[in-house]
């Protein structure tokens, strides 16, 4: 069978676009994927000099990878299957778009916008383009993340009740400068938006796809901030998201999932518990690319004692940004235009629960008659400086 090649071109040249293009030039015969390869064609950057840098430090200096000046450059190269965009949170909106107007398939780093609003119409820009978009939550994608979901939805373990999750960074916040992305607030700074998403990924997986859940949206979402003084983004932010049972929908599900994120500390061990009504997973930390987790048994109508006890490692040749890099290429070859395992609904509940909007429009409210459900950002009062949403409701 011969395989699919995806041409690629880079938007931005940071920390991260250094990580993912690492890992699209690792041989996919290293984990067992002879369906698909990756070819880097073309790098964008503020200067032709800073992409050309990055080619040749991260690219193996290739004499065939284009480098531009400008990210108009490559949207517009005929060798561009897909762009990556790897620039900061607030930036995503713009460059997403622009690629999807030059009709570009798009992997846009997570979080893939900084609101619900411009998500929404990011999906109907590709839709109309008739091109794939995806954001990028390279743990879903991951062969630890798949096994898990398997044995969750096996029911061997019952049903999911509670998730405890946290994913967080001691960035020595005090010694930034005031333009790191985690501090700025003109970046989306902070950590509910860079770390945030991974513990939410973990409750998506196990709760919002759970077959019981039958796809239905949290029933409540509540949270709390604690905001550096130092520029008024959020340093730490807990958020609880509750599933119910729901007649419309079909959804028998009830369970809770307790989220943390924050940037002034390392996160503890184990990142992630799911707890079930006959046994636990636990899965290591760091819970972005987790290369261990144990399951434990309960025994018979002894809820709590264990029974058994499996533990399951894993080894990855590069990093574990390849395995959405394959989603991708293997949706464009197929014609979709968005991935299965984290379609667009995914990210659009991932943004709702961190937005300042409402999951449910307008709810009614005993003192005033009308407030906004409870969301993490609007309730932690963490705004955005004007004008760097895009799309507003």
């Amino acid at each position: 069978m011969t395989s699919f090649t995806l041409r690629w071109g880079i938007i931005s040249t940071g920390w991260i676009a250094e990580q993912v293009v690492s890992d699209l030039l690792v041989d996919p015969t290293t984990r067992d994927t002879n369906d698909v390869v990756h070819k880097v064609t073309a790098v964008g950057s503020r200067s032709v000099e800073k992409a050309q840098k990055f080619i040749n430090e991260f690219v193996n200096g290739d004499k065939t990878v284009k480098a531009y000046g400008t990210y108009d450059g490559v949207y517009a190269d005929k060798n561009v299957d897909a762009i990556y965009i790897g620039t900061p949170h607030t930036y995503h909106y713009t460059n997403a778009l622009d690629a999807l107007k030059a009709k570009k398939h798009v992997l846009c780093e997570k979080p893939v916008t900084c609101n619900a609003a411009e998500l929404r119409s990011l999906i109907t820009t590709a839709k109309e383009n008739g091109v794939f978009f995806m954001e990028a939550l390279w743990t879903r994608f991951q062969p630890l993340a798949k096994e898990v979901k398997e044995i969750i939805d096996s029911g061997t373990l019952g049903l999911p009740v509670v998730v405890h999750a946290d994913f967080s960074v001691d960035f020595g916040v005090d010694k930034l400068p005031l333009t790191h992305r985690m501090l700025d607030p003109k970046l989306g700074g902070g950590a509910i938006l860079d770390l945030g998403p991974y513990p939410l990924i973990w409750t998506i997986l196990a709760l919002y796809e759970h077959p019981a859940n039958k796809r239905t949206k949290p029933s409540n979402i509540t949270g709390t901030m604690y905001k550096t003084p130092i520029t008024g983004v959020d340093c730490n932010t807990s958020y609880i998201v509750t599933f119910s049972p729901n007649s419309s929908t079909g959804s028998t599900l009830a369970a809770q999932a307790v989220l943390s994120c924050s940037m002034n500390v390392a996160s503890h061990n184990p990142g992630v518990t799911i707890r079930f009504e006959k046994g636990t997973i636990m899965i290591d930390a760091p819970i972005p690319c987790p290369l261990r987790y144990t399951v434990q048994y309960f025994k018979e109508g002894k809820p709590g004692e264990i029974a058994r006890e499996d533990t399951r490692t894993f080894e990855y040749v590069g990093s574990g940004w390849h395995f959405q890099a394959d989603e991708v290429a293997r949706c464009v070859r197929d014609g979709k235009l968005e991935s299965e395992l984290w379609s667009h609904d995914k990210s659009i509940l991932e943004m709702e629960v961190f937005d300042e909007v409402s999951l449910h429009d307008w709810v009614p409210c005993p003192s005033s008659g009308l407030i906004h459900a409870s969301q993490v950002r609007r309730q932690g009062g963490y705004r955005f400086p004007d004008g760097i949403e895009k799309v507003l409701l």
